[in-house]
Formats: C-alpha cells, structure tokens, sequence
C-alpha cells in the first residue's frame, strides 16, 4: 500500500492542493519532503515567465510535466514530457507560459547562479 497518494494528477487533480513558497513565481507542494537519505517528490507550480537559477543536480532528477509548458537549455518540454537530468548534470530552468511539474529529486540540488535583483 503506498504512504501517500495524489490522486488524478494528470487530469488536473492539482488544482486542488496547497502550494508554500518555494523560488520567486514558483510554488511548491511536498508530496514526500527530504528526509534522511530517501529523494523528495513534489509538485512546482511555475507562474509564467518564473524560473530556477543555474544549479546542479547532486542526485538523479525525473519531471514530469503536468501542464503547460516547462524549458531549459535544451529545449521546451510540454504537457505529457517525462524528463531526466543526472547527477552531476547542469540547468538553468524557465516557463514562459506557466506550468505544472511533478519532481523527483534523489538529493536536493545545488544553485549554482542566484537571482539578481
């Protein structure tokens, strides 16, 4: 039996769910927080024209895209887009239209490149 389920996700069950701050126009929502040494899972909800600064990924990373449109250097991932990014691997992170993504990250990442003011 799972800890913890989310049900409907992928057809907008989202929607109803409480999101905390987490970067300037992104939100988060703590599926499964860090603890110990087992990943965090959560949902970003990304405002449009929010973004992550540069950083690293210490730990495997997997995204899924939930809705709207998520980007990085490597090019625009749409709704239905299942993305993963190695340890050891470097992005900055960006939604010009807004989106949803549901996140795993193995450890938390590194921010390599803060905001300016």
């Amino acid at each position: 039996m799972p800890e913890t389920t989310r049900e409907l996700l992928t057809s907008g069950g989202w929607k109803d769910l409480e999101f905390g701050p987490f970067r300037t126009d992104v939100t988060i929502h703590w599926i499964r927080p860090f603890e110990g040494d087992q990943p965090g899972v959560a949902l970003l909800k990304y405002e449009a024209g929010a973004s992550v600064p540069r950083h690293r990924h210490e730990g495997l990373e997997t995204i899924l895209v939930l809705e709207g449109t998520q980007s990085d250097e490597a090019g625009d991932y749409g709704k239905g887009s299942y993305v993963v990014n190695a340890a050891g691997t470097e992005h900055s992170v960006w939604s010009d239209t807004g989106c949803v993504v549901l996140i795993q990250w193995d450890r938390p990442v590194k921010i390599l490149e803060e905001e300016t003011a």
